[in-house]
Protein backbone atom coordinates (compact mmCIF):
# COMPACT_ATOMS: atom_id res chain seq x y z
CA UNK A 1 0.00 0.00 0.00
CA UNK A 2 2.73 2.39 1.13
CA UNK A 3 5.06 1.15 -2.58
CA UNK A 4 1.81 2.17 -4.37
CA UNK A 5 1.35 5.40 -2.47
CA UNK A 6 4.98 6.49 -3.40
CA UNK A 7 4.39 5.31 -6.58
CA UNK A 8 1.54 7.63 -6.33
CA UNK A 9 3.03 10.43 -5.09
CA UNK A 10 6.54 10.45 -8.04
CA UNK A 11 3.83 10.35 -10.48
CA UNK A 12 2.48 13.60 -9.23
CA UNK A 13 5.36 15.10 -8.62
CA UNK A 14 6.88 14.06 -11.94
CA UNK A 15 3.81 15.61 -13.53
CA UNK A 16 4.11 18.60 -11.58
CA UNK A 17 7.99 18.69 -12.75
CA UNK A 18 6.93 18.14 -16.65
CA UNK A 19 4.47 20.80 -15.99
CA UNK A 20 6.83 23.24 -14.91
CA UNK A 21 9.39 22.45 -17.41
CA UNK A 22 6.81 23.38 -19.96
CA UNK A 23 5.48 26.24 -18.75
CA UNK A 24 9.09 27.33 -18.33
CA UNK A 25 9.62 26.75 -21.64
CA UNK A 26 6.99 28.35 -22.98
CA UNK A 27 7.75 31.56 -20.83
CA UNK A 28 11.47 31.00 -22.32
CA UNK A 29 9.99 30.78 -25.86
CA UNK A 30 7.96 33.88 -25.94
CA UNK A 31 10.66 36.02 -23.63
CA UNK A 32 12.66 34.62 -27.06
CA UNK A 33 9.77 35.82 -29.40
CA UNK A 34 9.66 39.15 -27.66
CA UNK A 35 13.37 39.71 -27.90
CA UNK A 36 12.94 39.21 -31.70
CA UNK A 37 9.67 41.74 -31.75
CA UNK A 38 11.69 44.68 -29.90
CA UNK A 39 14.73 44.16 -32.19
CA UNK A 40 12.96 44.29 -35.16
CA UNK A 41 11.07 47.22 -34.01
CA UNK A 42 14.22 49.18 -32.74
CA UNK A 43 15.69 49.00 -36.47
CA UNK A 44 12.55 50.71 -37.33
CA UNK A 45 13.03 52.93 -34.80
CA UNK A 46 16.32 53.89 -36.48
CA UNK A 47 17.10 56.82 -38.70
CA UNK A 48 17.59 55.23 -42.18
CA UNK A 49 18.95 57.46 -44.74
CA UNK A 50 19.02 54.79 -47.46
CA UNK A 51 15.14 54.74 -47.57
CA UNK A 52 15.44 58.28 -48.63
CA UNK A 53 13.86 58.11 -52.61
CA UNK A 54 11.60 61.00 -53.22
CA UNK A 55 12.10 63.80 -50.71
CA UNK A 56 14.55 66.57 -50.97
CA UNK A 57 15.82 66.94 -47.30
CA UNK A 58 17.74 70.08 -48.14
CA UNK A 59 14.84 71.90 -49.09
CA UNK A 60 12.53 70.24 -46.39
CA UNK A 61 14.55 71.26 -43.67
CA UNK A 62 15.51 75.22 -45.14
CA UNK A 63 11.49 75.83 -45.59
CA UNK A 64 11.41 74.62 -42.17
CA UNK A 65 13.88 76.96 -40.67
CA UNK A 66 12.27 79.47 -42.70
CA UNK A 67 8.94 78.70 -40.84
CA UNK A 68 10.42 79.07 -37.55
CA UNK A 69 10.58 83.22 -38.40
CA UNK A 70 7.41 83.66 -38.35
CA UNK A 71 5.57 85.12 -35.60
CA UNK A 72 3.45 82.26 -33.55
CA UNK A 73 6.07 80.24 -34.15
CA UNK A 74 8.10 79.02 -30.76
CA UNK A 75 9.01 75.38 -31.37
CA UNK A 76 8.20 72.69 -33.62
CA UNK A 77 9.47 68.48 -34.29
CA UNK A 78 9.10 67.14 -37.45
CA UNK A 79 9.53 63.52 -38.51
CA UNK A 80 9.17 61.90 -42.04
CA UNK A 81 9.06 58.48 -43.12
CA UNK A 82 9.60 56.61 -46.66
CA UNK A 83 9.71 53.74 -47.81
CA UNK A 84 8.21 52.46 -43.98
CA UNK A 85 11.26 53.44 -42.03
CA UNK A 86 12.28 56.75 -40.64
CA UNK A 87 14.09 59.49 -42.28
CA UNK A 88 13.72 62.96 -41.00
CA UNK A 89 13.89 63.41 -37.55
CA UNK A 90 14.54 66.84 -36.04
CA UNK A 91 13.64 69.97 -33.69
CA UNK A 92 12.89 73.14 -34.31
CA UNK A 93 13.09 76.43 -31.98
CA UNK A 94 12.73 76.67 -28.48
CA UNK A 95 10.32 74.16 -25.53
CA UNK A 96 9.82 77.95 -24.13
CA UNK A 97 10.02 81.22 -25.75
CA UNK A 98 13.27 83.12 -24.77
CA UNK A 99 14.55 80.00 -23.18
CA UNK A 100 16.94 78.99 -24.71
CA UNK A 101 16.20 75.27 -24.13
CA UNK A 102 15.94 73.78 -28.20
CA UNK A 103 13.39 71.41 -29.06
CA UNK A 104 14.83 67.86 -30.32
CA UNK A 105 13.58 64.72 -31.44
CA UNK A 106 13.34 63.72 -27.92
CA UNK A 107 10.99 66.71 -26.50
CA UNK A 108 7.93 65.69 -25.75
CA UNK A 109 4.25 67.46 -26.75
CA UNK A 110 1.16 66.48 -27.30
CA UNK A 111 -0.82 64.78 -29.56
CA UNK A 112 -4.85 66.65 -28.58
CA UNK A 113 -6.80 64.99 -31.10
CA UNK A 114 -4.39 62.96 -32.96
CA UNK A 115 -5.19 60.87 -29.68
CA UNK A 116 -8.30 59.40 -31.28
CA UNK A 117 -6.52 56.89 -33.20
CA UNK A 118 -4.90 55.31 -30.42
CA UNK A 119 -8.18 54.71 -28.75
CA UNK A 120 -9.68 53.38 -31.60
CA UNK A 121 -6.65 51.36 -32.78
CA UNK A 122 -6.71 50.03 -29.23
CA UNK A 123 -10.91 48.85 -29.27
CA UNK A 124 -10.10 47.40 -33.17
CA UNK A 125 -7.64 45.33 -31.54
CA UNK A 126 -9.94 44.31 -28.59
CA UNK A 127 -12.64 43.66 -31.23
CA UNK A 128 -10.31 41.24 -33.04
CA UNK A 129 -9.05 39.49 -30.03
CA UNK A 130 -13.35 38.46 -29.81
CA UNK A 131 -13.76 40.78 -26.54
CA UNK A 132 -16.22 43.20 -27.89
CA UNK A 133 -18.78 43.90 -30.95
CA UNK A 134 -17.79 47.08 -33.39
CA UNK A 135 -21.46 46.38 -34.37
CA UNK A 136 -23.07 46.03 -30.90
CA UNK A 137 -24.68 48.99 -29.19
CA UNK A 138 -22.35 51.11 -27.36
CA UNK A 139 -24.56 50.44 -23.89
CA UNK A 140 -23.44 47.29 -24.08
CA UNK A 141 -19.23 48.71 -23.24
CA UNK A 142 -19.91 51.97 -21.60
CA UNK A 143 -22.91 52.13 -19.61
CA UNK A 144 -21.45 55.78 -18.84
CA UNK A 145 -22.94 56.79 -22.16
CA UNK A 146 -26.41 57.93 -22.09
CA UNK A 147 -28.05 59.17 -25.63
CA UNK A 148 -30.95 61.43 -26.20
CA UNK A 149 -34.38 59.03 -26.74
CA UNK A 150 -32.28 55.98 -25.49
CA UNK A 151 -29.77 56.35 -28.30
CA UNK A 152 -26.87 54.28 -26.90
CA UNK A 153 -29.28 50.92 -27.74
CA UNK A 154 -29.34 51.81 -31.22
CA UNK A 155 -25.51 53.93 -31.85
CA UNK A 156 -22.91 51.32 -32.37
CA UNK A 157 -19.30 51.12 -31.02
CA UNK A 158 -18.35 51.50 -34.17
CA UNK A 159 -20.78 55.00 -34.18
CA UNK A 160 -18.80 56.27 -31.65
CA UNK A 161 -15.49 55.70 -32.68
CA UNK A 162 -16.64 57.30 -36.01
CA UNK A 163 -18.59 60.38 -34.33
CA UNK A 164 -21.72 59.38 -35.35
CA UNK A 165 -23.82 59.50 -32.12
CA UNK A 166 -26.46 61.80 -33.38
CA UNK A 167 -25.09 64.68 -30.94
CA UNK A 168 -24.38 68.47 -31.90
CA UNK A 169 -20.74 69.23 -32.80
CA UNK A 170 -18.55 68.63 -29.41
CA UNK A 171 -21.48 68.59 -26.77
CA UNK A 172 -20.81 69.60 -23.26
CA UNK A 173 -17.16 70.54 -24.43
CA UNK A 174 -17.82 73.89 -22.43
CA UNK A 175 -19.56 72.05 -19.14
CA UNK A 176 -15.59 69.84 -19.36
CA UNK A 177 -14.02 72.53 -19.66
CA UNK A 178 -15.98 74.48 -16.95
CA UNK A 179 -14.39 71.55 -14.46
CA UNK A 180 -16.95 68.88 -14.94
CA UNK A 181 -16.42 64.90 -14.74
CA UNK A 182 -16.66 63.66 -18.21
CA UNK A 183 -18.31 60.15 -16.78
CA UNK A 184 -20.96 62.39 -15.26
CA UNK A 185 -21.38 64.38 -18.69
CA UNK A 186 -21.80 61.57 -20.71
CA UNK A 187 -24.74 60.20 -18.83
CA UNK A 188 -26.63 63.63 -19.05
CA UNK A 189 -25.52 63.72 -22.78
CA UNK A 190 -29.54 61.77 -22.51
CA UNK A 191 -30.97 65.14 -21.54
CA UNK A 192 -30.19 67.02 -25.01
CA UNK A 193 -32.01 66.84 -28.37
CA UNK A 194 -30.98 64.21 -30.61
CA UNK A 195 -29.41 66.08 -33.84
CA UNK A 196 -30.59 62.54 -35.88
CA UNK A 197 -30.65 59.60 -35.46
CA UNK A 198 -27.56 57.22 -34.32
CA UNK A 199 -25.52 56.55 -37.74
CA UNK A 200 -27.00 58.64 -40.20
CA UNK A 201 -25.42 62.49 -39.26
CA UNK A 202 -21.27 63.02 -38.61
CA UNK A 203 -20.52 65.76 -35.78
CA UNK A 204 -17.08 65.81 -34.38
CA UNK A 205 -17.04 64.77 -30.06
CA UNK A 206 -14.62 64.63 -27.88
CA UNK A 207 -16.82 64.02 -24.32
CA UNK A 208 -18.94 61.57 -26.12
CA UNK A 209 -15.61 59.83 -27.61
CA UNK A 210 -13.89 59.18 -24.42
CA UNK A 211 -16.59 56.67 -23.85
CA UNK A 212 -13.61 54.26 -26.02
CA UNK A 213 -11.46 54.43 -22.49
CA UNK A 214 -14.35 53.43 -20.28
CA UNK A 215 -15.13 50.56 -23.01
CA UNK A 216 -10.99 49.46 -22.93
CA UNK A 217 -10.73 49.64 -19.10
CA UNK A 218 -13.69 47.82 -18.31
CA UNK A 219 -12.86 44.87 -21.00
CA UNK A 220 -8.89 44.95 -19.67
CA UNK A 221 -9.54 45.40 -16.05
CA UNK A 222 -7.00 47.72 -15.75
CA UNK A 223 -6.79 51.52 -16.34
CA UNK A 224 -7.08 53.35 -19.89
CA UNK A 225 -3.90 54.37 -19.78
CA UNK A 226 -2.22 50.80 -18.32
CA UNK A 227 -3.96 49.33 -21.49
CA UNK A 228 -2.76 51.82 -24.31
CA UNK A 229 1.18 51.46 -22.78
CA UNK A 230 0.97 47.58 -22.61
CA UNK A 231 -1.09 46.84 -25.75
CA UNK A 232 0.38 49.34 -28.11
CA UNK A 233 3.20 51.85 -26.89
CA UNK A 234 5.51 49.37 -25.08
CA UNK A 235 5.53 46.74 -27.82
CA UNK A 236 5.82 49.58 -30.51
CA UNK A 237 8.59 51.10 -28.55
CA UNK A 238 7.30 53.92 -27.72
CA UNK A 239 9.48 54.70 -24.51
CA UNK A 240 7.91 58.69 -24.25
CA UNK A 241 4.34 57.69 -24.66
CA UNK A 242 2.04 58.99 -21.85
CA UNK A 243 -1.35 59.97 -21.23
CA UNK A 244 -0.96 62.54 -18.15
CA UNK A 245 -0.06 65.85 -17.27
CA UNK A 246 2.12 64.60 -14.46
CA UNK A 247 3.83 62.14 -16.77
CA UNK A 248 4.22 64.93 -19.64
CA UNK A 249 5.99 67.33 -17.03
CA UNK A 250 8.51 65.00 -15.86
CA UNK A 251 10.28 64.64 -19.12
CA UNK A 252 13.56 66.33 -19.45
CA UNK A 253 13.08 68.22 -22.38
CA UNK A 254 9.39 69.18 -22.92
CA UNK A 255 7.44 71.81 -24.72
CA UNK A 256 5.31 74.03 -23.01
CA UNK A 257 2.11 75.64 -24.63
CA UNK A 258 2.06 79.12 -26.31
CA UNK A 259 -0.43 81.42 -27.98
CA UNK A 260 0.10 82.54 -30.99
CA UNK A 261 1.31 85.78 -30.03
CA UNK A 262 4.39 83.45 -28.59
CA UNK A 263 2.93 84.29 -24.68
CA UNK A 264 2.98 80.98 -22.37
CA UNK A 265 -0.14 79.70 -21.38
CA UNK A 266 -0.96 78.06 -18.27
CA UNK A 267 -0.87 74.28 -18.16
CA UNK A 268 -4.18 72.63 -17.79
CA UNK A 269 -5.86 69.20 -17.24
CA UNK A 270 -9.11 69.16 -18.73
CA UNK A 271 -8.39 67.22 -21.84
CA UNK A 272 -6.62 64.93 -20.14
CA UNK A 273 -9.61 63.67 -18.40
CA UNK A 274 -10.90 62.65 -21.74
CA UNK A 275 -7.34 60.54 -22.33
CA UNK A 276 -8.93 58.72 -25.05
CA UNK A 277 -9.99 62.09 -26.76
CA UNK A 278 -7.07 63.84 -26.51
CA UNK A 279 -4.83 62.11 -23.76
CA UNK A 280 -1.70 61.59 -25.47
CA UNK A 281 2.10 62.69 -24.98
CA UNK A 282 5.52 61.81 -26.78
CA UNK A 283 8.11 62.75 -28.52
CA UNK A 284 8.38 62.84 -32.58
CA UNK A 285 10.13 60.20 -32.60
CA UNK A 286 7.61 57.81 -31.21
CA UNK A 287 5.35 59.20 -33.17
CA UNK A 288 6.86 58.32 -36.44
CA UNK A 289 7.05 54.90 -34.86
CA UNK A 290 3.38 55.37 -34.15
CA UNK A 291 2.62 56.31 -37.91
CA UNK A 292 5.00 53.05 -38.91
CA UNK A 293 2.52 50.68 -37.32
CA UNK A 294 -0.33 52.06 -38.54
CA UNK A 295 1.52 51.95 -42.25
CA UNK A 296 1.38 47.61 -41.27
CA UNK A 297 4.56 48.19 -40.43
CA UNK A 298 4.49 46.09 -37.24
CA UNK A 299 1.82 43.44 -37.71
CA UNK A 300 2.51 41.89 -34.26
CA UNK A 301 1.06 44.56 -32.46
CA UNK A 302 -1.40 46.08 -35.04
CA UNK A 303 -2.05 44.00 -37.77
CA UNK A 304 -4.21 44.62 -41.03
CA UNK A 305 -7.65 43.39 -40.10
CA UNK A 306 -6.96 46.13 -37.27
CA UNK A 307 -5.94 48.46 -39.57
CA UNK A 308 -8.59 47.91 -42.27
CA UNK A 309 -11.06 48.62 -39.43
CA UNK A 310 -10.19 52.16 -38.37
CA UNK A 311 -8.92 53.22 -41.52
CA UNK A 312 -12.11 52.39 -43.08
CA UNK A 313 -14.11 55.10 -45.00
CA UNK A 314 -17.33 54.99 -43.13
CA UNK A 315 -18.66 58.45 -44.10
CA UNK A 316 -18.18 61.49 -45.76
CA UNK A 317 -17.38 64.84 -44.22
CA UNK A 318 -17.65 67.26 -46.73
CA UNK A 319 -16.97 70.05 -43.67
CA UNK A 320 -13.22 69.01 -43.73
CA UNK A 321 -12.56 70.34 -47.35
CA UNK A 322 -13.92 73.47 -46.20
CA UNK A 323 -11.56 73.54 -43.37
CA UNK A 324 -8.71 72.36 -46.06
CA UNK A 325 -9.88 74.97 -48.61
CA UNK A 326 -6.61 76.30 -49.70
CA UNK A 327 -5.53 72.74 -50.60
CA UNK A 328 -8.54 71.89 -52.80
CA UNK A 329 -6.39 72.18 -55.85
CA UNK A 330 -5.51 69.04 -55.10
CA UNK A 331 -7.64 67.55 -52.29
CA UNK A 332 -10.67 65.50 -53.06
CA UNK A 333 -13.30 63.52 -50.88
CA UNK A 334 -13.03 63.39 -46.97
CA UNK A 335 -14.09 60.65 -45.04
CA UNK A 336 -14.10 60.08 -41.56
CA UNK A 337 -13.16 55.92 -40.41
CA UNK A 338 -12.20 55.32 -36.26
CA UNK A 339 -10.70 57.58 -35.25
CA UNK A 340 -8.75 58.47 -38.54
CA UNK A 341 -9.65 60.83 -41.55
CA UNK A 342 -9.04 59.54 -45.16
CA UNK A 343 -8.97 61.83 -48.27
CA UNK A 344 -8.22 61.51 -52.16
CA UNK A 345 -5.48 64.04 -52.70
CA UNK A 346 -4.17 64.17 -56.36
CA UNK A 347 -5.21 60.67 -57.29
CA UNK A 348 -4.10 58.82 -54.08
CA UNK A 349 -5.64 57.64 -50.94
CA UNK A 350 -4.25 58.91 -48.05
CA UNK A 351 -4.60 58.73 -43.77
CA UNK A 352 -4.35 61.31 -41.13
CA UNK A 353 -5.45 63.42 -38.36
CA UNK A 354 -4.71 66.83 -37.20
CA UNK A 355 -4.95 67.65 -33.32
CA UNK A 356 -5.25 71.29 -31.60
CA UNK A 357 -5.35 72.25 -27.74
CA UNK A 358 -4.68 75.33 -26.31
CA UNK A 359 -1.23 75.90 -26.85
CA UNK A 360 -0.43 72.87 -28.65
CA UNK A 361 -0.97 71.49 -32.37
CA UNK A 362 0.10 68.28 -33.99
CA UNK A 363 -0.47 66.23 -37.43
CA UNK A 364 -0.10 62.97 -38.92
CA UNK A 365 -0.37 62.19 -42.67
CA UNK A 366 0.51 59.27 -44.61
CA UNK A 367 0.02 57.29 -47.95
CA UNK A 368 -0.21 53.24 -46.88
CA UNK A 369 0.65 52.10 -50.04
CA UNK A 370 3.79 53.71 -50.59
CA UNK A 371 4.45 53.53 -46.66
CA UNK A 372 5.39 56.90 -46.38
CA UNK A 373 4.24 60.06 -44.68
CA UNK A 374 4.78 62.94 -42.19
CA UNK A 375 4.61 63.71 -38.24
CA UNK A 376 5.08 66.88 -36.58
CA UNK A 377 3.79 68.54 -33.57
CA UNK A 378 3.96 72.47 -32.22
CA UNK A 379 3.45 74.21 -29.14
CA UNK A 380 1.92 77.11 -29.89
CA UNK A 381 -2.04 78.22 -31.28
CA UNK A 382 -0.95 78.62 -35.13
CA UNK A 383 -2.19 76.03 -37.61
CA UNK A 384 0.38 77.28 -40.72
CA UNK A 385 2.43 74.20 -40.17
CA UNK A 386 -0.40 72.68 -41.46
CA UNK A 387 0.78 73.39 -44.48
CA UNK A 388 3.95 70.97 -44.09
CA UNK A 389 1.95 68.04 -44.76
CA UNK A 390 0.61 68.54 -48.06
CA UNK A 391 4.19 69.74 -48.81
CA UNK A 392 5.60 67.02 -48.09
CA UNK A 393 3.19 64.75 -49.51
CA UNK A 394 3.98 66.54 -52.78
CA UNK A 395 7.40 65.57 -52.48
CA UNK A 396 6.77 61.73 -52.14
CA UNK A 397 4.30 62.33 -55.81
CA UNK A 398 6.44 64.24 -57.18
CA UNK A 399 3.71 66.94 -57.75
CA UNK A 400 4.83 70.50 -59.16
CA UNK A 401 5.78 72.74 -55.45
CA UNK A 402 3.00 74.67 -54.38
CA UNK A 403 3.63 76.81 -51.32
CA UNK A 404 1.34 75.12 -48.95
CA UNK A 405 2.99 76.77 -46.10
CA UNK A 406 2.46 80.64 -46.73
CA UNK A 407 5.83 81.04 -46.51
CA UNK A 408 5.72 84.05 -48.93
CA UNK A 409 2.62 85.53 -46.77
CA UNK A 410 3.21 89.21 -44.82
CA UNK A 411 3.99 88.56 -41.16
CA UNK A 412 0.51 90.06 -40.82
CA UNK A 413 -1.32 87.44 -43.35
CA UNK A 414 0.46 84.63 -41.52
CA UNK A 415 -0.35 85.65 -37.83
CA UNK A 416 -4.24 86.64 -39.36
CA UNK A 417 -5.16 82.76 -39.82
CA UNK A 418 -3.14 81.71 -36.48
CA UNK A 419 -6.14 83.81 -34.68
CA UNK A 420 -8.98 82.58 -36.56
CA UNK A 421 -8.01 79.02 -36.05
CA UNK A 422 -6.96 78.85 -32.49
CA UNK A 423 -9.63 76.31 -31.44
CA UNK A 424 -12.83 74.89 -32.77
CA UNK A 425 -14.73 77.73 -30.73
CA UNK A 426 -12.62 80.56 -31.93
CA UNK A 427 -12.06 81.67 -28.66
CA UNK A 428 -9.18 80.88 -27.88
CA UNK A 429 -10.69 78.66 -25.54
CA UNK A 430 -9.10 74.74 -24.97
CA UNK A 431 -11.27 72.62 -26.93
CA UNK A 432 -9.31 69.52 -28.58
CA UNK A 433 -9.98 69.15 -32.40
Amino acid sequence: MKTRSKLGLGVIVALIGASLFAMRSQSVEQEHHQHQITAAHLKLAALSTASRRDIDYRVLDARLQQLMNKPAMVGLAVGVVENGRITFLKGYGETLKGSGDPVTPETVFRWASCSKGVAATMVAKLAEQGKLNLNAPVADYAPDLKLPNGNERLATVGDLLSHRLGLYRDAFANKLEEGQDPSFLRTQLATLNAVCAPGTCWDYQNVAYDASSEIVSRITGTSYDQAVKRMLFNPIGMTSGSLSMQELEANRSWARPHSAGRRPWPMVDTYYKVPAAAGVNSNIKDMALWMEAQMGEMPDVVDARVLNAVHGRYVVTPGERGRLRKFLERLGTAWYGYGWRSYDYAGHQIIGHRGGIKGYRSLILFDPQKKSGVVALWNSDTWQPGGLEFEVMDMIYHLPFRDWLELNKTPAESLAPADNETSDSGDGGDTAR
